[in-house]
């Protein structure tokens, strides 16, 4: 018997001697599902360039799902590709340094066409077509992005070799969550036609360069963003519609955000456009940057919304929003730029804009251009309700700026400061269809003597609760021009106006003012010589 099973020594020896060297090239097996990429050779020293080990601890991952772990450590980085089933996480005290040496980085161009074809092509965590993945730890990703200089001012070249820190493009089921993201060459992160996506507990900082966004939502739906701090140069909150996917479906809720250019800004591109977006409880306050490269360091603007390539932007809430120095707290914009995406392709038509909500807003300090809601001829803004806010302005506008003649400008990028100053200091609305006020406080700093609110080509108008500070000068306080149904009810007149109302232009009509309080004013109204007699209505108000 001994015999019968007796195996020669050197046997013995070949097998135990192959199986130590197989166990010393093979990276050691994950332990719960959790992939340490030390154990495929990464230093995280911070000068060993240890991308192509997390790539291959990515790699190994995807077979089986799971995580792949970044532990405390400094791991410098080119391009890392994402997979199916796989969680990166960046634990505590772990940071991601993305290189400086553009050649570390690969090329991306995806699937889907959109706008960023033209200058999108690096990224330092990258994925497309993928399920099931998530960006997560509280460890660092700094992008390092201060070390690549624009050297050329021409588009598209001036945004190449630039390169993001994460973009996800088509991918489903994604979480991204209590990570701090610093120091992007461009975009902080854009998730691009992306289903499913949760953005929870993040910190962004994002000053090292231009163009230097904290998050940008493309043409994406189902999204759930909450609890984040941003502190961004370029726009902070951020969705967009370069392709004809439509950003859709989406809440944002409890952040804190800061920016030297829009807080919330939507629609530089709006090609799909946007639908069914509530946005709610969030804190918008100056940037802790003592400098900026573009906007200006109060912050440019606090909630801006518009769709000018075509799309359509409807149905949105904003509400709770606290509002800190932006020059302009509320900037609405129906415009006519028309950018397309792709060669060959039919400029596109004016877009739709209709069926958005903003209440519950304070804002102080805002600038002296005011807020705007303006259309276009024959393409107004439609059904918008402003509720319960609170705006302080710094005022200071002159006699001059009663006869401004704002000009359309249907082409323009959409920014507030485009216009310049409008003739009135709280709220200018123009080509709007549909437009209700309803407890609206304005007042303002300097002495101003432009009417609080003016209204042009606006039909079914309705303003209910409305007061603001005035001047003894102030040759009214609410003007209203080629107006067509228009209600103005339970509203005071500030103290020593000259006049409550002023009508213009041949077209005004219907014009009604119910249950208001005229005391403080030395006239109710002022018409203009082409307002038809029957233009104005008075109903038990008090004189």
């Amino acid at each position: 018997m001994i015999k019968d099973i007796f195996v020669p020594f050197g046997i013995i020896f070949l097998l135990i001697s192959s199986t130590i060297v197989v166990l010393a090239q093979a990276p050691e097996m994950p332990r719960n599902g959790v992939f340490n990429v030390r154990d495929f050779g990464a230093s995280g020293d911070g000068k060993t360039l240890d991308s192509p080990a997390i790539q291959r601890a990515i790699e190994a991952c995807a077979k089986t799902g799971g995580t792949v772990l970044l532990p405390p450590g400094r791991y410098l980085s080119g391009s890392l590709e994402l997979k199916s089933g796989v969680n990166l996480h960046i634990s505590r005290g772990a940071t991601l340094l993305g290189s400086t040496n553009i050649a570390d980085y690969r090329e991306y161009r995806p699937e889907i066409r959109s706008y960023n074809d033209l200058f999108l092509k690096h990224s330092l965590i990258y994925g497309e077509k993928l399920h099931d993945i998530a960006i997560t730890g509280e460890g660092v990703i700094d992008g390092q992005g201060g070390a690549f200089v624009i050297t050329t001012k021409k588009k598209p070249e001036r945004y190449q070799n630039r390169p993001f820190i994460i973009r996800l493009v088509q991918c489903r089921n994604v979480r991204v969550e209590n990570l701090t993201l610093r120091n992007s060459a461009m975009w902080m992160q854009q998730y691009l036609a992306c289903e499913s996506l949760q953005i929870r507990g993040i910190r962004v900082y994002n000053h090292c360069n231009k163009n230097n966004d904290m998050i940008d939502i493309d043409g994406c739906r189902n999204v759930v963003m909450s609890d984040c701090f941003g502190d961004s140069d370029d726009d902070a909150i951020t969705l967009k519609s370069t392709s004809g996917f439509i950003t859709e479906n989406v809440t944002i809720t409890n952040c804190v955000i800061s920016s030297h250019v829009n807080a919330i800004k939507m629609g530089t591109e709006s090609h799909g456009g946007f639908r069914n977006v509530v946005i709610s409880n969030i804190v918008i306050k100056p940037s802790a940057s003592p400098t900026n490269i573009y906007g200006a360091k109060r912050g440019a603007g606090g909630i801006t919304l518009a769709t000018v390539d075509g799309g359509i932007l409807e149905d949105l809430l904003i509400n709770n929003v606290r509002i800190d120095s932006a020059i302009t707290p509320i900037f609405l914009r129906l415009g006519d730029r028309a950018r397309t995406y792709y060669e060959g392709q039919p400029r596109p038509r004016p877009g739709i804009f209709r069926n958005v909500v903003i209440s519950n807003v304070i804002a102080d300090d805002a600038g002296e251009f005011g807020c705007s809601i303006t259309g276009l001829p024959g393409h107004p803004i439609e059904n918008v309700a402003l509720s319960n806010i609170r705006i302080g302005f710094s005022g200071g506008g002159t006699a001059a700026d009663l006869s401004l003649d704002i000009p359309e400008l249907p082409a323009m990028y959409p920014d507030a400061e485009r216009f310049g100053r409008r003739p009135a200091y709280g709220l200018y609305a123009r080509h709007v269809k549909g437009l209700t006020l309803d407890n609206i406080s304005f007042q303002f700093d300097t002495p101003d003597v432009r009417p609080a609110l003016v209204c042009d080509d606006v039909e079914s108008l309705r303003i209910e609760g409305f007061s603001a500070g005035s001047l003894p000068e102030t040759e009214s306080l609410i003007r209203l021009r080629n107006t067509r149904d228009a209600l103005i009810a339970n509203s005071r007149s500030a103290a020593g106006v000259d006049a409550f109302l002023q009508l213009e232009g041949a077209a005004s009509t219907g014009v009604k003012l119910l249950g208001n309080d005229f005391r403080n004013a030395r006239i109710i109204f002022k018409t203009g010589q082409d307002v038809g007699k029957n233009a104005l209505q008075l109903l038990g108000n008090f004189q």
